[in-house]
């Protein structure tokens, strides 16, 4: 196995970085969710893990019953677990690949539109405009999963045990709009580099804002649309500040959960094999539900009467046009990938055209 290296950095900045994280986090390291705890023969195995996003269905409706219940019961008693969101822990999204390479984090949720601001080939996946619904997004992701796992095994010291996705994201708009094209002068929420390079491309202005900043940014006029997933959007009350919802499924905010591989390989092999097959489980039982899920939101931002919760908005749901979709594959070629490309550089090229150019029919280019 590769020795897992901190990527883009001089060996002396490396080192240095490495040993800051360290300091920072010694002192607090029992106190840091996704810290592994020690116990004696006979004591249950006591794992921390860092969830995803707080707030949303995918983190209290399966990763969450998942650590606190079901791990138990799977393993009749021998693992107890305690789980906390990443954006209540203190915990910076950038910082999870280093933490979890470090061991500071021994369980965590890494989301690859915010890793890749530091490793831009996390995002190849998930690039906007690449998947526009969920049977193309699952082509995708198995087409790249064992480079993905690759990547993580031998860069990063970590064991990939699930892949999760969040509903589709599709924009939110606080004014009227037909079409993607008519985001031209407006400002819009976006979680990534490269979710702001489309929106440039469509002639709008790009805002990377954290997702539990989306709603302020509405009140104070920061953004006039957003780019976020259909459910989420609507349980945090986006359909209180907007007025349009464009349905095509611009990106999903793709996540993975792994292991440091030294405090997965300090496990017993048949607690090993409980979590995975666990997690393999709780992965299906995600993607399922980010399917219905993705329906589902745009029904109750809009009112329609398949919506099934109490809180409903009264949206108008922009419908993909042919125009729309064609705009979508020329923007992909012509300037997403292009400038995922030159953000990540000639090993990206290669794997890119190893995984994802057989399935999606589009060859990345290194100029």
């Amino acid at each position: 196995m590769a020795t897992p290296r901190l990527p883009s950095m001089p060996i002396a900045w490396r080192s240095l970085a490495a040993a800051l994280l360290l300091c920072l986090f010694a002192s607090v390291y029992a106190a840091v969710p996704g810290a592994a705890q020690t116990t004696t023969n006979d004591a249950p195995i006591r794992i921390k893990v860092v969830g995803g996003l707080a707030d949303v269905s995918q983190y209290l409706r399966f990763e969450e019953p998942f650590w606190r219940r079901r791990v138990g019961e799977l393993t009749g008693g021998r693992v107890t677990t305690e789980i906390s969101p990443f954006d209540r822990s203190g915990i910076r999204g950038q910082e999870m690949l280093q933490l979890m390479r470090l061991g500071v984090v021994s369980f965590g949720t890494v989301i690859l539109p915010i890793a890749a601001t530091e490793e831009p080939e996390f995002n190849a996946v998930d690039l906007p405009a690449l998947s526009p619904d969920m049977a193309t997004l699952r082509q995708n992701v198995a087409a790249f999963r064992p480079h993905l796992e690759t990547l993580l095994r031998d860069r990063y010291g970590i064991e990939l045990l699930g892949v999760y996705t969040y509903p589709a994201q599709v924009v939110f708009c606080n004014r009227p709009f037909a079409s993607l094209g008519d985001l031209r002068g407006r400002r819009v929420r976006t979680s990534s580099v490269s979710q702001s390079e489309l929106i440039q491309a469509l002639g709008g202005t790009g805002v990377v804002t954290p997702f539990a900043e989306i709603i302020p940014a509405f009140r104070t006029g920061v953004v006039e649309c957003a780019i976020t997933g259909t459910l989420s959007g609507h349980a945090i009350g986006l359909f209180e500040v907007t007025t349009h919802v464009h349905t095509m499924a611009l990106s999903w905010g793709l996540s993975v959960f792994g292991a440091n591989s030294a405090a997965w390989a300090a496990l017993p092999a048949d607690i090993r094999r409980t979590l995975r097959d666990g997690v393999r489980t709780l992965e299906a039982e995600i993607w399922q539900a980010a399917d219905r899920e993705t329906g589902e939101g745009l029904a109750c931002n809009a009112g329609q009467p398949s919506c099934s919760l109490a809180r409903r908005g009264n949206l108008i749901i922009v419908p993909v046009s042919p125009a729309d979709d064609e705009r979508r594959r020329r923007l992909l070629g012509d300037v997403v990938l292009p400038r995922w490309v030159d953000r990540c550089g000639p090993d990206c090229v290669e794997a890119w055209n190893r995984t994802l150019a057989p399935v999606t029919g589009l060859r990345a280019r290194a100029d």
